[in-house]
């Protein structure tokens, strides 16, 4: 058992989980450094776990039914037609995942962190200083500690990664991700146009918008939550990776505000024309889709996990999944080792394929769904199928891997 000091960087999902398992590992001191200074369970957007993933990740302890979700059972592709006020469905196929609103998921995993770990929110850590035998932490005014282990849970921008060797930076996927979220009160008739168990996906000519129900902020009542992907009419009206966090209404280019209304208003069935336009605007957002895989999630004292190891693009199913497993291995190897040399080299070797798999399924699906997405009104269910398959083979796994490596069935 590793007793030592131990700081976490960053306090969102991954952050929680892997502060909870270098607690339950044994480590003597746990601090957690989160940037904001509050409002993280304020993030009204959604996420899907499959249910096999689930199954692995209750058992590691880091999910639990208490948490409100929303069965999700079948994605349908759905296209415009003619005299159709919800569109024609092209195609279906199994969705087996638990959706959940962001903010309670972080909400009950923050919970579950032992009142013996220290949390401070609103601390900035500037730079990362390794050591041979620890790392330095600089904050935000100057103040500096010192650490056995730093765990970089701090996303896209990671100040931990900076600090490795091979400091890799996101690259653009070259196209955007609009998001918002719909109380289910607003949507639009008639009922049964959208089955509550259903994943809609809005396919049109260089992308698609995929749709399905979250649980409320706060885990009271349900909503719409969609995601609506497409490149920019204009390659220089693309974000930067500084925006890749998602921006509100009042800062997006109207070039791009333009563009999405046109494609709504040109691709999609009235039906889902009355979603997005019922959405409010301050539950609506838009980032550039970056991409990142690491060579290594451990190096001497400092290991990554979550999106700061491994940004995949949103299409792989699997963010919050990555980010938990990620954690789950990290208190396997912390708890099995006699040195911290041996626990990172263990991590290391668990966590960097699974990550270069993910990312590399993410670019995939992205090719398949909107960078070189197929003619959808020509297509039906064989058709799908076959498409489907084509594109979600391979490295990785919709979903997310097995724990152990393997694949699902």
């Amino acid at each position: 058992m590793l007793t030592g000091r131990v700081a976490v960087v960053g306090g969102s999902i991954a952050g929680c989980a892997a502060a909870l398992a270098v607690a339950r590992a044994g480590a003597g001191e746990v601090v957690v450094f989160e940037r904001a200074a509050g409002g993280l369970a304020d993030r009204g957007i959604g996420l899907a776990v499959h249910e096999q993933r689930y199954a692995e990740l209750e058992a590691a302890g880091h999910l639990g039914p208490a948490v409100p979700w929303v069965r999700l059972t079948s994605r349908s592709w759905i296209v415009r037609a003619a005299g159709s006020r919800a569109g024609r469905r092209v195609g279906a196929l199994p969705f087996g995942f638990r959706s959940y609103n962001w903010g309670s998921l972080w909400s009950a995993l923050r919970a579950r962190i032992p009142s013996s770990v220290g949390y401070e929110r609103g601390t900035a850590v500037e730079r990362v200083l390794p050591g041979p035998d620890g790392a330095v932490l600089r904050l935000a005014g100057g103040r500096e500690e010192r650490f056995d282990l730093v765990i970089g849970a701090d996303g896209y921008r990671s100040a931990v990664r900076a600090a490795t060797r091979d400091a890799a930076v996101p690259g653009y996927a070259g196209y955007l991700a609009w998001r918002g979220a719909l109380p289910e009160e607003e949507l639009p008739g008639p009922a049964g146009a959208w089955a509550r168990d259903e994943a809609a996906t809005v396919a049109f000519p260089g992308g698609h918008m995929i749709v399905y129900r979250i649980p409320g902020p706060g885990g009271t009542g349900t909503s719409a939550n969609w995601v609506f992907y497409t490149a920019p009419a204009d390659p220089a009206h693309a974000l930067s990776v500084d925006d890749a966090a998602g921006l509100p209404p009042s800062r997006v280019p109207e070039a791009l505000t333009a563009h999405h209304r046109t494609v709504v208003d040109a691709h999609f069935p009235p039906y889902w024309q009355e979603v997005v336009r019922r959405t409010p605007k301050d539950a609506t957002y838009v980032q550039p889709v970056y991409d990142l895989c690491v060579p290594r999630y451990g190096e001497g004292r400092l290991v990554l996990v979550g999106d700061a190891a491994a940004v995949a693009r949103p299409h792989c199913g699997s963010g919050a999944v990555k980010a938990l497993q990620d954690a789950t291995v990290l208190e396997r190897c912390l708890a099995g080792a006699g040195s911290w040399a041996e626990a990172v080299a263990a991590y290391d070797a668990a966590r960097t394929p699974a990550g270069r798999a993910v990312v590399g399924l993410g670019r995939r699906l992205g090719r398949a769904q909107v960078q070189a997405a197929p003619a959808w009104a020509a297509m039906d269910q064989p058709a799908l199928e076959a498409w489907w398959r084509r594109a979600s083979e391979g490295e990785g796994t919709f979903g997310g891997q097995a724990l152990d490596g393997g694949r699902r069935d």
